[in-house]
C-alpha cells in the first residue's frame, strides 16, 4: 500500500508551516473595549510573547473595579508560546519533507490537541482575570464579574467587550485548515473517488477563505427592545431601521438613516471597511446592503427622526413610491 502523500498535500503543509512562522511576529488575538467615554475604543493586542495596544489605559481603568493589572511577565505562556508555535511549524515542514501519511496524521492530531488546550488555557486566564477581584476596590458591584468573552461580544457594565482572533489567530486557523485539507486529500474514503477529491478540497478551502475574509452579516433588530446607538431612542419602525457592521463584526443599530450617518461621521476611525445595511421598506424584516438598494427621499416618507428616506430593492418599486409620496430618487452616495 502506498503510504506517500501527494504533491498537493506537501504544498499545503509547507503553506501551513509558513503561516505558523508568520503568526509568531503578529498579534494572535485582540480584545476591543467600547464605551461612551471612549468612542474611539480601547484595544488589547495579544502577541505570542507580549501584550500590545492600550495596556496602560486598560490597567488604569481595571484598577478601580479591582481587576489585576496586566503584565506580560506574569504569564508563563508568553515565555514558551513562540517556541511551541515554532515547533509545530517545524513539524509541518518535516511532514512535508518526509511525505508519509502516518506523519501527516500525527502532526495534524497533535496540532488539534494544541489548539484545544490553547483555547482552554485562554478561557481559564479570562475567567481568573474577570473573577479574582480586589475586595477593597474603589468600585464594587455585588455579584458582578468581568470575564471577557472567549470570542464574540459581551457587555461589561458600560463597556462593550469584543474578542476576536487577530492576524496571527487567523493565520493559526488557516494553518490548521490547510493541514485538514491535506488529511482529507489523503484519506482512504476519498481516494476511492480521486476525481472528487480535489474538487472537495478546493471547495472546502474556498469556504474557509471566504468565511475568514467576508464581513459578518447584520444582526436581527428587535422591535421596541433595541435602542438606536445614536439617539438612544427605541427602534419602533422596522421600515426605516438600519445597521452598521464593522470590519470586526460589531453591529450598531439605528432607527433612521439620519442616525446612521451621524454616528458614522462621529466615529470615522471605527467605520473603516464597515458595511451599511438598511431595511427594505416593503419587507421590514429584510436588512440589505445599502449599495444594493434604491432610495426615495421626501417629507411625506415620514421616518422616525426626520431623515425621511426609504429603501427599495429595485428602481421600479421606488418609482411607484416617488409618485405616491411626492418624493424623489436619491443615491446612497448622496445620502452619505
Amino acid at each position: 500500500m502506498d503510504n506517500k502523500i501527494s504533491v498537493w498535500s506537501r504544498i499545503l503543509l509547507i503553506i501551513s508551516s509558513t503561516f505558523l512562522v508568520i503568526s509568531i511576529f503578529v498579534p494572535l488575538w485582540q480584545i476591543e473595549l467600547n464605551a461612551p467615554q471612549y468612542p474611539e475604543g480601547l484595544g488589547l493586542k495579544i502577541y505570542p510573547d507580549k501584550l500590545g495596544g492600550d495596556v496602560d489605559i486598560i490597567n488604569g481603568l481595571n484598577h478601580y473595579i479591582g481587576m489585576k493589572t496586566l503584565h506580560a511577565e506574569d504569564f508563563i505562556e508568553f515565555s514558551v508560546l513562540v517556541y511551541i508555535i515554532g515547533f509545530y511549524a517545524l513539524l509541518a515542514l518535516v511532514a512535508a519533507i518526509v511525505g508519509r501519511k502516518k506523519v501527516l496524521y500525527t502532526v495534524f492530531t497533535l496540532f488539534v490537541i494544541f489548539g484545544v488546550v490553547a483555547m482552554v488555557d485562554f478561557w481559564r486566564w479570562e475567567y481568573n482575570y474577570g473573577h479574582e477581584l480586589d475586595p477593597h476596590a474603589a468600585i464594587i458591584v455585588p455579584g458582578m464579574a468581568y470575564q471577557p468573552p472567549l470570542i464574540g461580544y459581551k457587555q461589561l457594565l458600560n463597556f462593550g467587550a469584543y474578542s476576536i482572533p487577530d492576524i496571527g489567530g487567523w493565520l493559526f486557523v488557516g494553518s490548521g485548515a490547510f493541514m485538514l485539507l491535506a488529511v482529507i486529500i489523503e484519506s482512504k474514503f476519498l481516494k476511492k473517488k480521486k476525481t472528487g477529491t480535489i474538487n472537495l478540497a478546493v471547495s472546502l478551502l474556498a469556504i474557509i477563505l471566504f468565511s475568514a475574509c467576508s464581513h459578518a452579516g447584520p444582526e436581527a433588530i428587535n422591535l421596541n427592545k433595541d435602542d438606536c446607538d445614536n439617539c438612544k431612542m427605541s427602534i419602533s419602525d422596522k421600515r426605516f431601521a438600519c445597521e452598521i457592521v464593522t470590519e470586526k463584526g460589531r453591529a450598531y443599530k439605528f432607527d433612521d438613516v439620519t442616525c446612521l450617518i451621524s454616528y458614522k461621521n462621529e466615529n470615522i476611525d471605527k467605520m473603516a471597511n464597515a458595511t451599511f445595511y438598511v431595511n427594505n421598506y416593503l419587507a421590514p424584516n429584510e436588512l440589505l446592503p445599502s449599495t444594493n438598494l434604491t432610495f426615495v427621499a421626501g417629507k411625506n416618507v415620514g421616518s422616525p427622526m426626520g431623515g425621511d428616506i426609504a429603501a427599495f430593492t429595485n428602481k421600479d418599486s421606488a418609482n411607484v413610491y416617488v409618485t405616491i409620496l411626492d418624493a424623489k430618487l436619491i443615491t446612497w452616495e448622496e445620502i452619505k
